[in-house]
């Protein structure tokens, strides 16, 4: 299994580091014989598992179902629970639901925003700390691209430079111009994890559904398909029922 210093390392040596979302046993045993460097039990697991239309409705106790299920599936791999809307809103909350998430299965929690009380008091634990800056789906009015305007940028250029001196095991720059992307991975020691940051970041992060095309929706600008699970999945499904009617 990775560590938080083979991340750095694999910075350090220009090594793209691979980061998918899964929620569950079978996709994570996929990732993990994929060999991808990290798996992230993200809160979309409310969007794209549970049909609800925002991730700040999700539970501890959902998430660390979902957790526990890709670890049964990916034991050998290193997994991020994200913390849910509300769960670390509190240094002594976000320690008690970072512990959670370890006993669940989890090497490492992702926390967006910067609450800074709360960051040092679960790094103090000794549990590993993944950052998120940029866009921020839990508390964004809207998901437009972030960090276009001059003073924007500068404020999570700082944000980021001061998530650096906690060393957390790296840091996720959600949909900002390429150029920030760049400036900030280039500017701190921290791994980025880039999505929708450009290719300047030092690796990547997609969620599962779009990466494998699993719904019938749009794509989001900064994400790719390798596959069309829905367009198989529909014709699989299509040609079992014909073959139930043909009895």
């Amino acid at each position: 299994m990775l560590s938080k210093e083979d991340f750095y390392s694999m910075k350090k040596n220009g090594k793209a580091i691979s980061v998918v979302t899964v929620y569950d046993a079978a996709f994570a045993r996929m990732a993990e014989a994929a060999k991808i460097d990290m798996l992230l039990v993200g809160d979309t697991a409310a969007n794209v598992m549970l049909g609800m239309d925002r991730t700040t409705g999700i539970s501890m106790e959902a998430m660390c179902i979902f957790t526990n299920a890709v670890k049964r599936g990916a034991p050998n791999s290193y997994i991020i629970s994200d913390m849910p809307f509300g769960s670390d809103s509190e240094p002594k909350a976000a320690v008690q639901n970072a512990k959670r998430f370890v006993e669940a299965g989890a090497n490492a929690v992702k926390i967006e925003g910067l609450p800074l009380e709360s960051l040092k008091a679960i790094i103090e634990e000794g549990i590993d700390v993944i950052g998120h800056l940029g866009l921020l789906p839990q508390t964004a009015k809207n998901f437009k691209q972030v960090g276009k305007s001059e003073e924007e940028a500068e404020k999570i250029f700082e944000q980021a430079k001061i998530l650096d001196t906690l060393q957390p095991c790296s840091i996720v720059l959600e949909h900002m111009p390429d150029a920030l992307g760049k400036k900030i991975s280039q500017a701190i020691n921290s791994p980025t994890i880039g999505i929708g940051a450009g290719k300047q970041t030092d690796g990547q992060v997609l969620v599962m559904h779009d990466l494998l095309k699993m719904h019938p929706y749009k794509l989001p600008p900064f994400a790719k398909c390798f596959a069309n699970f829905w367009e198989a999945g529909v014709n699989a499904f299509c040609d079992y029922k014909s073959w139930v009617n043909e009895k």
